[in-house]
């Protein structure tokens, strides 16, 4: 059975990756790592290291401490919570090539919450 800290940790690289539109084929490829690995990792089902950690943070432009926010129980439910619905939209919004129109539906859906 996965540690909760390492299903917490892999949750976030998960939703991290996606909503910025990163294959996991592309990001393993960014770390030099087989998308199954990957995958493992994304499920908690394989512990990270800590230098595999700063790697996976430097290419997805965070901090390492990031992937720990909540895993005290604090916030670590809700995102585990997560649609796939919400990971595809954050995906769909992400391809949009023109900035502005981003923008736009971001403010849409701002002002509808």
């Amino acid at each position: 059975m996965p540690h909760p800290v390492d299903v917490h940790v892999g949750t976030k690289i998960r939703l991290t990756r996606a909503s910025r539109g990163i294959s996991q084929q592309k990001l393993s490829e960014m770390l030099g790592i087989s998308f199954q690995q990957l995958q493992k990792y994304e499920r908690g089902i394989n512990r990270i290291s800590a230098s595999r950690l700063w790697e996976v943070s430097q290419a997805l432009g965070v901090q390492v401490s990031y992937f720990f926010d909540g895993a005290d129980g604090g916030e670590g439910h809700e995102i585990e919570e997560i649609s796939t619905r919400t990971i595809e939209l954050a995906t769909q919004i992400n391809q949009i090539p023109n900035e502005a129109v981003k923008n736009q539906i971001v403010g849409l859906i701002k002002a509808c919450t």
